[in-house]
């Protein structure tokens, strides 16, 4: 792991004024890249799907600020070259993270009502202490993080009205006292003598299944039976299926990209040792995969179709749990991504018949995404290897991880039973029906 630059050569003589608030970016930066490495926890442990979106574009624009806080501190001296985060910050975070049994709507609450308002008064104290003139650069950046934050909040606190997470929040809150505050602003409250750090106690360990809340569950969501399948694999690719039928498909299809969304969350806090730009790649991709997710989940209830009949697909997250996050990220990228763009390319020429424009639109964004997914993966899972040892080539490595889900799937795959009777349940059959009745 690279070392980290954390404070100014020098707290005095010429350069002083700067070097002070490079010390404050630095720490800003930090607490950005904490974040966005924890906070996405909660993305497969929160029900609501609403819930899970906004974790994923807040984690997204949580990316952004790290990344353009480290370009202007590059651009002052005294930043540093590295990229890790101190102990004492890194500690809080963990902590927030909580257990495999904690209430994930507490956590919620945990990051969104002490750690991100803790941030909020970060960057304000930040304002108040720099020269609006002299740095204006990082000035007009924390203007603009200040606002996204603000946002943050504001959209969040729906989802915890009625939520008791004082018990919690209180130990959050102390232990950010312990620091006096994410730049240290705040007078010091040390921890009291009976503190007890809830990660020495039960380290966290992912959730066996991700939480769906309310909507009803299966293994999975493609099969080749009509009366029991939503996604009947022979009519996507069918010249005979009418194409009205292929678009409610594949917005089935887009609205279960959720189980990326739940599997490809899991590797941020797997990776506490990755470079800061893996991580902003990956934020990248579970944004374009909570979007597409969403795709789906606004459409199909304008075509007819009552959400709560949509069985949500488990199978993946059930299984790749068990994998470590290199071979997630393998089997995402080289094989369920790369794989799709065959059948996707056949839905949409398909969907053109229909000449509806939001709905090429929005296939072809899934598709622009996909590629630079599959990009991606080229990229960063070599570097993903390192991080837990692998040495073989990146071929064989990919194959011998296939090989291995398949062996997996025979131990945790197709454990999820119906939650809904196929007489209640969308399928095929039913999507046919509802798809060509105008």
């Amino acid at each position: 792991m690279a070392t980290t630059t954390t404070a100014p050569a020098t707290s005095s003589g010429r350069m002083a004024a700067v070097n002070e608030m490079t010390r404050l970016l630095r720490l800003l930066f930090e607490v950005e890249r904490e974040f966005l490495r924890t906070v996405t926890t909660l993305v497969y442990r929160v029900g609501e799907p609403e819930l899970k979106y906004l974790v994923c574009q807040h984690a997204w624009e949580s990316a952004g600020h790290a990344r353009f806080i480290r370009e202007r501190g590059r651009e002052l001296s005294g930043f540093g070259t590295g990229e890790a985060v101190r102990d004492s910050v890194r500690r809080v975070f963990v902590e927030a993270v909580g257990h495999a049994k904690s209430d994930p709507l507490v956590l919620t609450a945990g990051f969104y009502e002490v750690l991100k308002p803790a941030l909020l008064d970060a960057y304000r104290h930040y304002l108040k202490v720099t020269d609006h003139l002299a740095d204006w650069p990082s000035k007009k950046l924390v203007e603009e993080f200040i606002a996204d934050e603000e946002r943050h909040l504001r959209e969040v606190a729906p989802f915890l009205k009625g939520v008791d997470a004082r018990e919690w929040k209180l130990h959050l809150t102390q232990a950010l006292d312990d620091l006096g505050g994410w730049l240290g602003q705040e007078t010091r409250l040390p921890l009291a003598a009976g503190y007890v750090w809830q990660q020495d106690k039960t380290p966290y360990a992912h959730p066996a299944t991700c939480n769906r809340g309310k909507y009803p569950v299966c293994s999975s969501i493609f099969g080749f039976d009509p009366t029991e399948d939503p996604i009947v694999r022979p009519w996507l690719t069918d010249p005979k299926t009418d194409a009205r039928v292929i678009r409610m498909m594949v917005y089935v299809w887009l609205m279960m990209e959720m189980d990326a969304i739940d599997y490809l969350a899991t590797a941020f806090i797997d990776t506490p040792n990755a470079p800061f730009d893996l991580h902003h790649d990956l934020a990248r991709h579970l944004w374009d995969e909570s979007r597409h997710s969403q795709f789906g989940f606004r459409q199909l209830p304008k075509l007819g179709v009552d959400l709560m009949t949509v069985e949500h697909s488990l199978e993946l997250y059930n299984i790749l749990v068990h994998m470590p996050a290199h071979e997630r990220y393998a089997m995402m990228t080289m094989e369920f991504e790369a794989g799709s763009f065959p059948t996707k390319a056949h839905v949409m020429d398909r969907v053109r018949e229909l000449s509806d424009f939001e709905a090429d639109t929005l296939l072809a964004f899934d598709r622009n995404d996909e590629q630079n997914h599959v990009r991606f993966g080229h990229r960063w899972l070599p570097e993903m290897m390192a991080q837990f040892g692998e040495t073989r080539p990146v071929e064989e490595f990919v194959k011998a991880t296939q090989e291995k889900f398949k062996q997996m799937a025979k131990t945790y795959g197709n454990l999820t039973p119906h939650s809904l009777p196929k007489e209640k349940r969308l399928t095929g059959e039913k999507i046919l029906k509802l798809a060509t009745a105008n």
